[in-house]
């Protein structure tokens, strides 16, 4: 060991007293000086809560006292350059004393060489380190043999960054963070920082205001309304889903049977033996999975389950993009309700929310004092409707982030799709805004080119990352070719939602049906432009909410009339082309409007009208599993025809749906009036027995029973066009579907 005074200008000193140097390195840590004509080295710590410091070899059982160069407490100990190897790392630590006496034995965060490289910052700079996920936020590392926690996040104007949390009592001076220059990255490894650490980031903004914020990149948080973030490792679950994973791509693809039950986890049902409150992912996962199951579901779609501050925002006012909300449980929770439902055979996609943020103080609103995530002109980063910000798509780091998180869920969750919300909202710079109020493209335009680029990158990105997974836009204006390929100039969606389809169809059913024969068109319009796109048919939780009422509240007439029309709409859903989204409560015909504040209306169920709808939609999802004509050609022409479309007097509709072997073929017959019709004749492709394979009016369902069971015989009487025909009962209210059979 040597003695002699330190070459550090205690008047220099303010930046790292106060915690907003820029890089703390060059003061504290080890530092190789000459004194006297020898080298040695200065080892310097910022311990504000120690009264006394010693550095320590305990391998070789050293020590010798730190002197306290500053009243703050700041120490420092000049002793033999073998305390440290550049190249191995210290070999030294601290052993500190606080003023209760208390003694602790620690590592010297600031003698660990940064562990970013060159080719991570430059791929973040660029915009193109798609497992970004994996060197931003926190994350364990072992360096040198040490085992600890190194956190990274992108502030590039912040003055200072420090890292804050319950291992040092919230105060930014002990951990300020070393800044990338260029790129604006800042980073520090804490040595034997355990899981499980509660942390956020102390941010000096431009302007010297401290801000606390969360990691951008954090993959877990406290339970709302607190918001520290939770050091976690998501490398730890086992998962079991390999046969799922392995046949996903037939499950998710363009002919395969998709009947997806839309559920916001926290009022689908609740714990009563917890006063209502939420059940965890666990739970959820096996009573999720039963209900799916008895009903026919081959999907779930999650309403948002990313982090977010307000419940009342469903998930779709994000904070934690990386984080599953702790609401229901730990990372791992939602890890094994994923993994149960792919062992039972039953996809998971979520909703995610890449077109606004919310203004909350601790998200990702003006993250380093400046417009870092958002547009900083309004026109452009403010959303008018949502009282929200707006993301920059132009910006690398930006699209970087974004693309990011889209492909982390399907890598760390094994989510099967992603289903992201207000499109329409992204593409177009005027959306919900007045003249003036909004800002053109540089061709003078409306279309948002950068929203655009972004889109199609992501769609690429998880098509190339992660075959066999699927992307649905929820996009409500006519913008062509939303899910056709990026290569032929759209925007690389697998799905779009026709909200044309389902606007029109509940329209018409609201219709009194004395009326419905003056507003026929509003049906037959959507197969105008069915085979435009890859349709998906939705009545999602914003058709329930809001003033509209549940979906049985929605429908005209009395209360038997009611509930026919609910099964009449839900026969003509799962029987026109497209896959299928029902918002949970639709199934057990709900009477409420939806509240996220409770759950279903499960009591409904000890009434027979209500079991019959529960029971119709298991066999909707039934048959249309079993009958390859209502699923395999749903995007081409060639699956549907029309038999009768224009009878808009009987308000009836006819077609076929035929499956890629156009002999395989069923026969769907629409009734939109409560009226029954006898000895209706329809003309049919061929000469043979037609059984009735569904009938939405079954007394089993709680209809009137009416019908043509078991079915009828085709004869040659031409009809419609066509020489061969079939004389039907078509019952009140109600959807039939008839299949042939030849032998």
């Amino acid at each position: 060991m040597t003695s002699v005074r330190s070459q550090v200008d205690v008047s220099t000193l303010g930046p790292v007293i106060h915690g907003y140097h820029e890089n703390p390195f060059e003061v504290l840590g080890p530092h190789e000086i000459v004194e006297n004509g020898r080298k040695a080295l200065a080892v310097r710590a910022y311990l504000p809560e120690s009264q006394q410091v010693w550095l320590v070899d305990p391998k070789h059982g050293f020590s010798q006292p730190m002197r306290r160069i500053h009243p703050t407490g700041l120490f420092e100990a000049i002793c033999d350059t073998a305390f440290h190897n550049p190249h191995q790392g210290p070999s030294y630590m601290f052993r500190a004393v606080n003023q209760a006496g208390q003694q602790t034995t620690m590592h010297d965060p600031y003698a660990f060489p940064p562990l970013l490289s060159d080719y991570d910052l430059h791929l973040l700079g660029e915009g193109s380190h798609w497992k970004s996920y994996e060197k931003l936020g926190a994350h364990r590392r072992e360096v040198n043999g040490v085992a600890g926690i190194n956190f990274a996040v992108w502030a590039p104007n912040a003055e200072s960054v420090s890292i804050v949390g319950d291992f040092n009592n919230w105060d930014r001076r002990p951990h300020a963070m070393r800044k990338h220059i260029p790129g604006g990255i800042w980073e520090l490894f804490i040595p034997e920082l355990p899981m499980g650490s509660l942390y956020k980031f102390s941010v000096k903004t431009p302007a010297g205001h401290v801000v606390e914020k969360c990691d951008p990149y954090g993959f877990a948080a406290e339970v709302p309304p607190l918001t520290a973030n939770i050091v976690t490792d998501l490398h730890q679950y086992a998962w079991a889903d390999e046969q799922w994973m392995a046949s996903r791509e037939r499950h998710n693809s363009l002919d395969a049977p998709i009947s997806i039950y839309e559920v916001h986890l926290g009022s689908w049902r609740r714990n009563h033996s917890g006063e209502g409150q939420w059940l965890n992912y666990r739970e959820l996962a096996h009573q999720l999975v039963k209900y799916c199951k008895e009903l026919g579901y081959t999907h779930l779609e999650l309403m948002p389950i990313s982090e977010h501050p307000f419940t009342g925002s469903w998930g779709y006012q994000t904070v934690g993009y990386y984080a599953a909300t702790s609401r229901y449980g730990s990372p791992q929770d939602f890890q094994y309700f994923v993994d149960y439902c792919h062992q039972n055979n039953i996809g998971v996609l979520i909703d995610w929310v890449p077109a606004h943020f919310p203004k909350d103080g601790h998200g990702l609103d003006r993250f380093d004092g400046t417009a870092l995530y958002e547009h900083a002109d309004p026109r452009q980063g403010e959303h008018p409707d949502w009282g929200t910000k707006i993301f920059n798509y132009g910006r690398n780091e930006v699209r970087n982030f974004l693309i990011s998180n889209a492909l982390f869920w399907l890598d760390h969750y094994h989510i099967d799709g992603l289903r992201v919300d207000a499109v329409a909202s992204m593409l177009y710079l005027d959306y919900s805004r007045e003249e003036g109020d909004w800002v053109p493209n540089r061709y003078g335009g409306r279309e948002n080119l950068e929203a655009i680029s972004f889109l199609k990158e992501f769609n690429e990105q998880v098509h190339i990352n992660y075959p066999g997974t699927m992307t649905v836009a929820e996009e409500s204006t006519a913008w062509g070719g939303v899910s056709r390929p990026t290569y032929v100039g759209g925007l690389g969606f697998s799905f779009k939602w026709n909200m044309g389809w389902m606007n029109d169809t509940l329209q018409y059913m609201r219709h009194n049906p004395i009326h419905r024969g003056y507003h026929h068109d509003e049906l037959t319009f959507s197969l105008i432009y069915a085979f435009t796109e890859n349709f998906v048919l939705p009545f999602s939780h914003d058709e329930v909410v809001h003033g509209k009422g549940s979906l049985l509240d929605q429908m005209p007439g009395d209360l038997w009339q009611r509930f026919a029309n609910l099964r009449l709409l839900y026969g003509y859903q799962w029987t026109h082309p497209g896959k299928k989204v029902l918002f949970m409560g639709g199934e057990i015909a709900q009477w409420n409007e939806w509240d996220c504040n409770n759950e279903l209306q499960w009591e409904l169920l000890q009434w027979d009208s209500h079991q019959g709808v529960q029971k119709l939609v298991g066999d909707l999802n039934r048959v249309y599993r079993q009958e390859p004509a209502l699923h395999q050609v749903d995007f081409e022409y060639q699956g549907f025809e029309w038999i009768d479309s224009h009878n808009h007097n009987d308000s009836v509709l006819v077609y076929l749906r035929r499956a890629a072997d156009p002999a395989d073929f069923v026969l769907v017959v629409c009734n939109f009036t409560p009226v029954v019709r006898k000895k209706y004749r329809l003309g049919v492709p061929e000469e043979c027995w037609y059984e009735e394979i569904l009938n939405t009016d079954s007394a089993y369902y709680g209809g009137s029973n009416v019908g043509n069971a078991p079915g009828v015989s085709a004869e040659s009487c031409e009809s419609h066009g066509r020489p061969f025909s079939i004389e039907v009962t078509l019952p009140p209210l109600a959807v039939i579907v008839l299949k042939p059979r030849r032998s």
